[in-house]
């Protein structure tokens, strides 16, 4: 297991990230990347743009094990629990920081909420 106290992600973009109207999706629905979002992987570390706003997303390598594990996984729980098992880290602190990492995600249509 690796420790972690804070998930690191960079912003990178042109313009001020965008804030989310939408609520949070529950950890019982999964999340799919939308076609307009390319991403690009190099040591660990992930680069994340969205083709139509031009926007791109940086995320060190414990942000891009989320992302490989909410990409990946069958729902937002199942990625927690991943992670969980994965890093040294308090339940609550792990879940703040991957509904962070989301809320950010979703409103920078970096990620969909897939149906149920």
């Amino acid at each position: 297991m690796h420790p972690v106290e804070r998930i690191g992600y960079r912003h990178q973009m042109r313009d001020a990230l965008v804030e989310s109207p939408q609520t949070m999706p529950a950890f019982s629905q999964s999340v799919r990347v939308p076609a307009h979002v390319l991403v690009r992987q190099l040591a660990g570390e992930s680069v994340l743009l969205n083709l139509q706003t031009e926007r791109y997303f940086g995320l060190d390598e414990v942000g891009t094990r989320m992302w490989t594990h909410l990409t990946s996984s069958v729902s937002i729980e199942a990625a927690y629990q991943n992670l969980l098992e994965e890093y040294e880290v308090e339940r609550e602190v792990l879940r703040r920081n991957l509904s962070d990492l989301l809320d950010h995600l979703l409103a920078n249509g970096l990620l969909d909420v897939s149906a149920e």
